[in-house]
């Protein structure tokens, strides 16, 4: 690990190296202090540690629309929808926040037409939280069509192949209208396998967009503008913050060791938002390591292409032993997917039906839930010691990606014993978790 101080910042810049690769890690801490902002219930955003276990915190965060326990897991509705279920059915999982994206929200249906029906809970019939990104993942994501300029970034929609110009106060304005809870401020994105110049250009850039940000923002008592950690650390009173540029192809120890150190020089009052996490083992790593909030497609993606998150594992329906297996998903499970169908039928489903689809992202997503349910019970009731990290906690084929077992127990129990001071009964329970072959898949 080396370091590296970059000119005109009051912060040295930390640069981790993963395989050869230097990726900056740079907090640009850049939404205005508001000094005369009372807390209280007129604020957009109140967050209250309920209890702690070394890093690891249970919260309470109160928005507009809804009062949030943390840790918590919020499903991806690209266009104001999570394919397959109803709003209905995600309030009865106990879906707290639902991620709207800007980029997507702008081109169908528009952020006009969504604030003249009265904004995105209004027209999606939500009445809990929203959260709209930036739309500058969209650099990334959609880099093949995207153009980066000081201005903003130039896409060709892939709807009609005219241009789109996203500038920072555009995509402000543009989450103004949807009306969302939580917005997030436009930064140069860029994946933390790149090296050279760009990344240095990208850190500037970004924080140049974001006095253009707050500038623009002209709703700040009704939505949260959220800065990223991604980019130079730089010396402003920020009131919320988000970890941005991870699972991008970095491995996944280098992923965890930089939520470690970012987690470490955040304000301990203050929510701290992973995003793109959605792999269960890293929520339960990094809510250890003292972050809040995490979004991924991962559930409901997996979900469609027949495959349920289980206590044992992943369990993939397609597979034909599956045709005549009368048991539930998962028998402990108290979902209504669990209680009412077989492993047979929606194998059946699954490869005949749209409802193979829906019913594994209802079971997948209800899985999330209560995993984040569980982490907050855990702490609160001073149980997080003993939480049975991976008797809920799996990944899609048994191990971490590019680790062999029993390495990446090692690994794990390595991150534990430096970053997190955790009793040896955790530790141990870790390395036997994960060292033997706990991955229920059938090979």
């Amino acid at each position: 690990m080396g370091f590296y101080a970059l000119p005109h910042l009051s912060f040295t810049c930390i640069i981790f190296s993963f395989d050869f690769r230097f990726v900056y890690t740079h907090i640009w801490l850049g939404i205005r202090a508001v000094a005369d902002q009372k807390e209280d219930f007129s604020m957009a955003l109140r967050f209250e540690v309920l209890a702690r276990f070394n890093r690891a915190r249970a919260a309470q965060m109160t928005l507009p629309h809804f009062v949030c326990q943390t840790p918590l897991f919020m499903p991806v509705g690209t266009q104001g929808t999570i394919k397959g279920l109803t709003t209905s059915q995600l309030e009865e999982i106990g879906c707290q926040i639902i991620l709207g994206n800007t980029y997507h929200l702008a081109l169908r249906p528009t952020s006009e037409l969504i604030d003249e029906l009265g904004g995105l809970h209004k027209y999606m019939n939500w009445p809990r939280a929203l959260l709209t990104d930036s739309g500058g993942f969209q650099m990334v994501s959609l880099l093949h069509l995207a153009d980066i300029t000081e201005e903003g970034v130039t896409f060709q929609s892939p709807v009609d192949g005219k241009p789109m110009l996203l500038t920072p106060e555009e995509s402000i304005q543009i989450q103004n209208r949807i009306g969302a809870d939580i917005i997030m401020a436009l930064d140069d994105v860029v994946r933390t396998t790149i090296i050279g110049p760009r990344i240095e250009e990208a850190m500037y850039r970004t924080l140049r967009w974001i006095d253009r940000c707050i500038a623009a923002h002209n709703r700040p008592d009704e939505q949260n503008l959220f800065g990223i950690v991604q980019g130079g650390l730089v010396d402003r009173n920020l009131l919320h913050y988000a970890i941005g540029g991870l699972a991008g192809g970095e491995d996944k120890d280098s992923f965890w060791r930089v939520v470690a150190q970012c987690t470490a020089a955040l304000p301990e009052d203050k929510p701290r938002y992973v995003m793109g996490v959605g792999y269960p083992l890293d929520i339960v790593v990094c809510s250890a390591l003292g972050a809040d909030m995490y979004d991924c497609v991962y559930p409901t993606r997996t979900a469609r292409f027949g495959t349920a998150l289980i206590p044992e594992g992943v369990l993939k329906l397609k597979h034909q032993a599956m045709a005549e297996d009368t048991r539930p998903i998962d028998p402990t499970c108290a979902c209504m997917v669990c209680k009412n169908y077989t492993r047979a039928y929606i194998h059946f489903l699954v490869a005949k039906d749209a409802m193979g689809s829906q019913l594994l992202s209802y079971h997948n997503l209800y899985y999330m839930m209560k995993l984040s349910r569980d982490l907050h019970s855990s702490i609160i009731e001073k149980r997080f010691p003993e939480y049975d990290f991976f008797a809920c906690i799996r990944f899609t084929n048994g191990f971490v990606k590019d680790m062999d077992p029993p390495d990446d127990a090692m690994v794990i129990c390595y991150l534990f014993h430096t970053l997190i001071p955790l009793p040896s009964k955790l530790i141990n329970s870790l390395h036997h978790y994960i060292s033997k072959t706990f991955c229920m898949c059938l090979q």
